[in-house]
């Protein structure tokens, strides 16, 4: 995910067509369409899913996190605010996202028989849709100093290891429950590639993630132990370090509140 929306120039200002170099507003507006393949994969995913073929469909959201994960960086590094000032990146980032993230998991495990049957599987399926809706349309999802605020939607990640780790029905009904819950409340999460606590560490453990989660499907339907002890300690460490710095911040927050009305000495 990146931010890459901007205001208008003013009047009178250089515009991106004045300022910058052809070469650099191409390279630009490549990484909008890098993003926006994102959309594309998400229709190949829904289609794979319709077609009982979930190892590709997997296959495909493993593209759409690496996308996910690298066109913010190159959006910086292109500096496609200001080649581009009039392009609002970050909501088409949101779109992409809700389309990856959101709507083409919940198909998938829809199409695999992974939810609930009868009026329960509507209900569970529709939790994650409507929260995830809200969440993408708060305007402190991401917060100042770049974190998620909330469970950040990971619902590809529960759709990979349900159907990877053949979890039940009821099993990903509880997951689904609760993780709309955690939507609503305000855990900070660790935004990887911007977070700059850790940032080193965290991108490295979401680099060998994301080669587990290829070789987990490699194997599949046979997943090696190890590999999957792994895979989840790595979420272990995500959640775990995201309520770690969420309880820290609230207590330094307390902390300095109690000294701000203390009388000076």
């Amino acid at each position: 995910m990146h931010e890459n929306a901007a205001a208008a120039p003013e009047a009178g200002t250089p515009t991106a067509t004045t300022a910058f170099p052809l070469g650099l507003r191409l390279a630009g507006a490549a990484v909008h369409l890098y993003t926006a393949s994102g959309s594309v994969l998400a229709l190949l995913i829904v289609i794979a899913a319709f077609e009982g073929d979930a190892v590709t469909a997997l296959w495909l959201g493993l593209a759409t996190l690496f996308i996910d994960g690298t066109d913010g960086m190159l959006a910086r590094h292109f500096r496609v605010k200001e080649t581009i000032p009039w392009f609002d990146g970050a909501r088409m980032d949101d779109i992409v996202d809700y389309l990856t993230y959101v709507f083409a998991p919940i198909v998938l495990l829809w199409t695999t028989d992974r939810l609930p049957e009868g009026p329960i599987g509507w209900v569970v399926a529709a939790l994650p849709l409507l929260a995830s809706c809200y969440q993408f349309c708060r305007v402190d999802a991401k917060t100042a100093d770049h974190f998620f605020l909330g469970f950040p939607s990971y619902w590809n990640v529960v759709a990979f290891y349900a159907i990877v780790l053949d979890v039940g029905r009821t099993g990903v009904a509880i997951a689904l429950a609760v993780l709309t819950v955690l939507v609503f409340v305000p855990v900070r999460y660790v935004y990887p590639s911007r977070t700059k606590l850790l940032r080193g560490l965290n991108l490295a453990l979401a680099g060998m993630w994301l080669a587990s989660y290829a070789v987990l499907l490699a194997q599949y339907p046979n997943p090696n132990p190890v590999v999957v002890a792994l895979s989840i300690g790595y979420l272990v460490y995500y959640v775990g370090l995201s309520l770690y710095l969420t309880v820290g911040a609230r207590l330094r927050s307390r902390q300095g509140s109690r000294q701000a009305v203390e009388p000076g000495r």
